[in-house]
């Protein structure tokens, strides 16, 4: 069983985000500390158990990224996978959605999958485009969502519980397959002393685009631009209502229709 699961290095969840005075397509990198996206430390957590199930395989990430993505790489190895693979250029983090899925399907062509296990989405832009994307251009089935797995490797199929509107669906797929995983699905682990020390000395092999047969230029030309980033507006300090409950509620009531909320 050969598992694929593309990463994706993303800010902080407590990073203080600041756009650039400069260039407002951009976010203030200096100072900032990026991770190993969360959903797809989940991604990650299901190809480990998937292969300790079966006793056998192989699970490789890969990432298409900037240099500084090195690290995401790294702390995937440091949990377990085998195999790390970084696609990088100049310019990289140009890439759109459909660029990045389509340098993604040029890699995963090239290489023996049976599986391909993705974050649900990134918490950077949170589009969950490119597994969808990937999917259609590799010509394989997908589910998303997904908070249950079970392979069968003889029958080559797989089911999967998905998170639906207030519900849960199953649905049984041929493989190969990609599945986007979601919170509930697995409890990530921890890395070990050892498992940092092994991945930090790690040779990590880079890719470019050339390497893949594919034209930088053209990647790299998006075809969802950003016109400007801007922060939400700063939160207002709330509100106290002195008095009696009764008192208290009436004027709650006011206050609310006053905001044409009621």
């Amino acid at each position: 069983m050969n598992i694929i699961v593309p990463i994706k290095q993303v800010p902080d969840t407590e990073a203080i985000i600041q756009v650039d005075g400069s260039d407002k397509t951009k976010i203030v990198e200096s100072g900032i500390t990026f991770i190993l996206n969360p959903y797809d430390e989940y991604a990650v957590e299901e190809g480990l158990r998937i292969k300790e199930l079966l006793g056998q395989g192989k699970v490789t990430a890969v990432t298409v990224g900037p240099a500084r993505s090195d690290s995401a790489l790294r702390d995937a190895l440091a949990l377990g996978i085998d195999e790390a693979v970084h696609i990088t250029d100049e310019g990289i983090e140009k890439a759109d959605p459909f660029a990045v899925a389509t340098i993604l399907a040029k890699f995963v062509s090239s290489t023996p999958y049976d599986l391909i296990l993705c974050g649900r989405q990134a918490i950077d832009d949170d589009s969950a485009q490119v597994p969808a994307f990937l999917a259609e251009m590799l010509n394989i089935s997908q589910a998303i969502c997904v908070v249950g797995v079970e392979i069968d490797p003889p029958n080559k199929k797989c089911k999967v519980k998905r998170e639906v509107d207030g519900s849960y669906e199953t649905v049984e797929m041929s493989l190969p397959a990609i599945i986007t995983c979601s919170k509930g699905l697995n409890e990530p682990r921890y890395p070990s002393i050892r498992g940092k020390m092994q991945a930090k000395k790690a040779q990590i092999p880079v890719k470019k685009l050339v390497d893949l047969g594919l034209d930088s230029a053209e990647m790299l030309n998006p075809k969802l631009k950003i016109n400007s980033l801007e922060l939400p507006p700063t939160r207002t300090a709330g509100k106290k209502l002195e008095g009696e409950v009764p008192e208290a509620v009436k004027k709650l009531v006011e206050e609310l229709k006053s905001r044409k909320i009621l």
